[in-house]
């Protein structure tokens, strides 16, 4: 009995064995299977996507649209030509601070990574999948360098998938210097700047090579949302995210404590966008930019960079200006006044002040500058207007309304005089009047009516 029960216990140990062996057997057997099945798919699924994909050997021969300047006889700047605002500059004449910045930013492993951070894809992944949707790209630079000059901006797991295989195969092709270069001439900054000598320009008034601190931190801060961010429309927000550029530059050991604190202190100048078309000769700049156009071709005019001299003097174009504007104002007035803007009810003239007391702001009225007034009363005996523009009050005299009779072409001007200012005005008239002078008299300030 002993000894049949042992073999019993035998041949069950025989078999449990023989069962683990081979469930282990086939189990590695399909565990291999599946990995091929996985690699002959991921295979497939790079095929299919990377069949049409650009040649990175482009980039070599990186040249961007640029802007194009028309300068003075002098050699002053009067105007700036293009579709795309930038100025494309080597890495040596970056700050460390900006290239740091930047990298501190938006990808603080780029030195590290080889065109594409894991770690960043999974933690953007864990962010879309409990939100729902996309909501984070993970995407390191040179990724967003992929984006800018290969792919469309769409939010899909495809366009991820074919900007990390383009980010690969850059990373392989292209030093990291090589590919900030590209980066920081490319990315754009807002307010139609792209790159970062023309976003220096722009909010900074100076080049590049010349921000400190504080204003590369600024700047670092605006590739995620460039209007969201931007120093002029939105101050707070682009402090705000000054501050964590700073922070960052801080944990990577970029910069020191003091550093960062000196920097989240300093006051920053952002300096209002020039126009140099309209401030300096616009009318003689848009013939010089007809003439190039017709001549050269629109593609050259506005992408190739080109510097255009020319022989125009700024000062003696301004006197020039100046005068005609002056003749052909003279030659309106000698048509005749052609009325009021509106009449106001008396009720309706202080709401109507206060607004344009809210567009005129703190500061004092100009001279030269045209302004919105009412009539709000007429003093025959000493032939004056009185009128109010915003919450300043002055007077409108008659001699300087001698001009302002009705409109009627068969009269000649000289015929017909106007000598007394309610032959003009009747209170509750909306006005447009210039400041005469500076200087105030007892009445107020002096104006002059104006018309359109």
């Amino acid at each position: 009995m002993t000894k049949t029960q042992s073999t019993s216990d035998i041949i069950k140990k025989r078999k449990k064995k023989s069962f683990w062996a081979s469930f282990f057997k086939w189990s590695a057997i399909a565990l291999i299977v599946g990995l091929l099945v996985a690699a002959g798919a991921l295979g497939g699924l790079y095929y299919y996507i990377s069949r049409d994909l650009p040649r990175i050997t482009s980039l070599e021969d990186y040249a961007p649209p640029t802007v194009t300047s028309v300068f003075s006889d002098d050699g002053r700047k009067i105007g700036e030509l293009y579709k795309q605002r930038r100025i494309v500059i080597p890495l040596e004449e970056m700050p460390k601070d900006l290239i740091n910045a930047f990298v501190a930013a938006e990808d603080s492993r780029f030195r590290e990574h080889p065109g594409v951070d894991i770690y960043s894809i999974f933690r953007a992944f864990l962010k879309n999948f409990k939100a729902g949707t996309i909501v984070q790209g993970g995407s390191t630079i040179t990724q967003q360098v992929a984006k800018s000059f290969f792919l469309t901006p769409a939010r899909t797991y495809k366009r991820k998938i074919k900007e990390a295989i383009l980010a690969y195969r850059i990373e392989k092709h292209f030093t990291k210097d090589e590919i900030l270069y590209l980066y920081l001439n490319q990315i754009y900054l807002g307010h139609g700047a792209y790159g970062v000598e023309a976003a220096a320009e722009n909010y900074f008034g100076k080049h590049a090579e010349e921000l400190n601190l504080a204003e590369c931190s600024m700047l670092a801060g605006l590739p995620q949302a460039p209007s969201s961010y931007s120093p002029f429309r939105k101050p707070e927000k682009a402090k705000q995210r000054q501050i964590y550029v700073l922070n960052r530059l801080k944990q990577d050991g970029h910069i020191s404590n003091l550093e960062a604190t000196e920097a989240m202190n300093k006051k920053l100048d952002i300096k209002p966008r020039k126009n140099w078309f309209i401030e300096r000769v616009p009318c003689y700049t848009e013939h010089v930019r007809r003439y190039v156009k017709d001549k050269y071709g629109e593609d050259m005019l506005y992408n190739e960079g080109l510097n255009i001299h020319t022989a125009v003097n700024i000062e003696l174009q301004k006197i020039a200006r100046k005068e005609v504007t002056k003749g052909l104002r003279d030659l309106d007035r000698r048509q005749g006044y052609r009325g009021p803007l509106q009449h106001l009810p008396a009720l309706k003239i202080d709401e109507f002040c206060k607004k344009v007391a809210e567009e005129i702001g703190d500061e004092s009225l100009k001279e030269n500058k045209v302004y919105k007034g009412v009539v709000t009363g007429i003093n025959k005996q000493e032939n004056t207007a009185a009128v109010r523009v915003g919450d300043f009050e002055g007077v409108i005299r008659g001699k300087t309304v001698s001009w302002a009779r009705p409109v009627n072409p068969d009269v000649g001007y000289w015929e017909d005089k106007i000598n007394h200012v309610d032959e003009v005005f009747d209170a509750g008239d909306v006005i447009k009047v210039s400041v005469k002078s500076s200087e105030q008299t007892a009445e107020g300030t002096e104006f002059i009516l104006e018309q359109e």
